[in-house]
């Protein structure tokens, strides 16, 4: 009897599957490379582009956010120079980020970012331990904008008058708490992130404009408030020069209002293009991010200065000290003083909001950087494709930094700064090395000034606050010893991603109707026929090949030995009558062994390939195969064949002589 002659049971009736951590924790992690070699390998475009203005909600969830504490962190850092030092602050945002990253988004339309650009520009292992570095600034600053949101995010609603009191002195704990909550939404799933977005943001922007607009009402309606401003300003610190001087020496620690240009560029491939737009020249997408970033740098700026007005003029001084009531939520103290308790709770709620949201915002980029380059470099091991390890282990950082910092806002300012400036300085360095790549005089010096001026910056903040210097050392440190780790231990895994041969290789793996392919491993510095015939010779006397047998050469060109994952394309040659299979790669072993497996799929034969030992010290060797690609061709092949063919009736021939 088959099952075709019963009726299906009852789902429900069945025996349960038991609970397996490992099995979901890796839900939805990509098979490793060598697994799916074939043009089904390829992941499937699944996202709904949207609106520009929508995404730039949701990049707004880092970039507007910041609203929640950068006045009080800049009335705590430039006092009544504030105003001055926020629009320095702001011509940096129009006439520096801003341009700097509109060519960014016009260069990397995928949503690469600056990063990326580094990387083509800096090629091999420079660029790659460049890359590594950028990407431990960029750690810092994902990692203090989950962190301080949600130690803002805390002050908010301790310092609400309607707050219980058992939550005061309860900071550490309620941050805490948020960031776990944070963490268990990215492992249950994290869907309709613009939609949601979309309406925090409103609604945020909105109850800004009615605080802002308020407490401006306030500023001039009481004869005093300015002329006390300027007295003290002019009593404090003299003339204009000076006032000058000292903005310029503070203007640093104002840059967390830079935040949200990184991010503007890593969400464009969810912006919406034209009809008419290719994969090749997505013209409509690189529009809509121009829009997107010009959009929010003007709406950010303008809320920067009027803001940074109207809280050091409304604000006693003392209340931006720590245990203020303007610690770490200026805005929030306005809108309870001027527009009532009721008003200023919907505003502290609404502010509570976004802010966790802004750490969800960091997460996802978290979760976007690290498994774009790390995998790829094979510095990272196989669970940092899958989601929900990599949650935990960010939230487990979060909450150590938190518990450093001791959820205080003003704190973590520092830091924050520190991986926003060198963030923002690595993008001008790319687009000024762009431009004069591309001999555009005028725009490499456009760029090059802003990106000194930048370099100042971030080394200024560095020296005066050398937190986020220290964090970002020990996440580039970390990144680097678990990269070189993870790169050593994955050295024999099979690379390639995806393998095509051309017609003609095809023809040559398959002329041999009764098989096996027999195939002579040959290295691509000697190219003269002699060369040819003397490897034949060599196989046929060390191992015994055949005289009568049909032989292929396998060549492979190593271009870049710092490139772990790669596409393969096979070509088919002929030199001097010898039929050759020329491959591109980034090492040669496992090269090899992945297109020794790939044909003995394609033909259905085994293949047997032929090498000769290699000379020299066997520790040298290796060491030139984890650098280099080359080195000990014949053993590592061999094995990383026998880790990728557990079945050894199944497994390609290796014979040395």
């Amino acid at each position: 009897m088959t099952t075709l002659t019963r009726p299906p049971a009852d789902p429900a009736t069945g025996p349960k599957i038991p609970f397996n951590l490992k099995s979901w924790l890796l839900e939805g992690m990509p098979e490793t490379s060598g697994k799916r070699q074939g043009p089904h390998g390829r992941p499937a475009e699944s996202h709904k582009p949207q609106a520009w203005w929508k995404v730039m909600c949701l990049t707004g969830l880092d970039y507007f956010s910041t609203l929640g504490y950068q006045p009080a962190i800049a009335a705590l850092a430039a006092g009544l120079l504030s105003p001055l030092a926020t629009l320095l602050l702001v011509i940096a945002t129009l006439a520096g980020a801003l341009p700097v990253y509109r060519r960014v988004a016009k260069e990397s339309p995928r949503g690469e970012g600056s990063i990326a650009m580094l990387e083509r520009l800096l090629p091999r292992w420079g660029g790659k331990l460049f890359v590594l570095a950028l990407l431990g600034f960029a750690a810092t600053d994902f990692m203090i904008t989950i962190t301080l949101s949600a130690a803002d995010a805390t002050a908010h609603l301790i310092e609400n008058p309607f707050a219980p009191d058992f939550l005061e002195g309860q900071q550490v704990v309620i941050t805490l708490a948020l960031i776990a909550g944070l963490g268990i939404v990215f492992l249950r799933g994290f869907k309709e992130a613009i939609n949601v977005a979309v309406v925090l943001v409103g609604l945020f922007l909105t109850l800004n404009l009615v605080v802002v607009g308020v407490s401006i009402g306030h500023v001039f309606s009481d004869s005093r408030v300015i002329p006390d401003w300027w007295t003290g300003l002019t009593t404090s610190h003299g003339d204009p020069i000076m006032m000058l001087a000292l903005a310029l020496l503070v203007f640093p620690r104002l840059a967390l209002g830079l935040s949200g240009f990184e991010t503007g560029v890593a969400v464009m491939p969810q912006i919406k293009g034209h009809d008419a737009d290719t994969e090749a020249n997505p013209a409509g997408r690189i529009t809509g991010a121009h829009k997107l970033l010009t959009t929010a740098a003007i709406i950010m700026s303008t809320f920067l200065i009027t803001s940074s007005f109207t809280t050091v003029m409304l604000i006693p001084a003392a209340e931006f000290d720590a245990g203020g009531k303007a610690d770490g939520r200026a805005l929030a103290y306005l809108a309870h003083k001027y527009l009532g308790d009721g008003f200023g709770t919907v505003y502290d709620v609404s502010t509570i909001a976004i802010l966790w949201f802004a750490g969800a915002s960091a997460m996802a980029g978290l979760l976007n950087l690290v498994p774009r380059y790390l995998p790829r470099y094979g510095m990272a091991p196989a669970w940092a494709r899958a989601l929900r390890p990599l949650v935990l282990v960010f939230t487990v950082i979060a909450f150590v930094v938190t518990l450093i910092f001791k959820a205080d806002v003003n704190a973590q300012g520092g830091a924050y700064a520190t991986g926003v400036l060198v963030l923002i300085t690595s993008a001008s360095i790319a687009v000024t090395l762009s431009a004069r790549r591309k001999k555009q005089r005028g725009q490499v010096i456009g760029f090059g000034i802003v990106s000194v001026a930048f370099v100042y910056t971030t080394v200024v903040n560095s020296i005066e606050r050398p937190d986020g210097l220290k964090i970002a050392a020990l996440f580039i440190l970390g990144i680097m010893v678990v990269s070189f780790v993870s790169r050593i231990r994955r050295a024999f895994e099979l690379r390639a991603t995806y393998i095509k041969m051309d017609q003609k290789a095809l023809e040559f793996t398959a002329e041999n109707a009764d098989g096996p392919v027999r195939i002579i491993a040959h290295e691509p510095k000697r190219l003269s026929a002699n060369r040819y015939r003397e490897k034949l010779q060599h196989a046929q006397q060390a191992n015994h090949l055949p005289v009568d047998s049909e032989v292929l050469f396998i060549e492979v060109i190593v271009d870049d030995s710092s490139d772990f994952e790669q596409e393969l394309q096979v070509v088919g040659k002929e030199r001097f009558g010898f039929k050759i299979l020329e491959v591109h790669s980034n090492n040669v072993p496992n090269t090899v062994a992945a297109v020794l497996l790939h044909i003995r799929d394609v033909t259905g034969f085994m293949p047997h390939i032929y090498f000769r030992w290699t000379e020299g010290n066997p520790i040298s060797n290796l060491s030139r195969f984890l650098f280099f690609g080359e080195g000990e061709i014949a053993p590592v092949t061999r094995e990383v064949l026998r880790e990728a063919e557990p079945d050894i009736t199944r497994r390609p021939w290796v014979h040395v002589g």
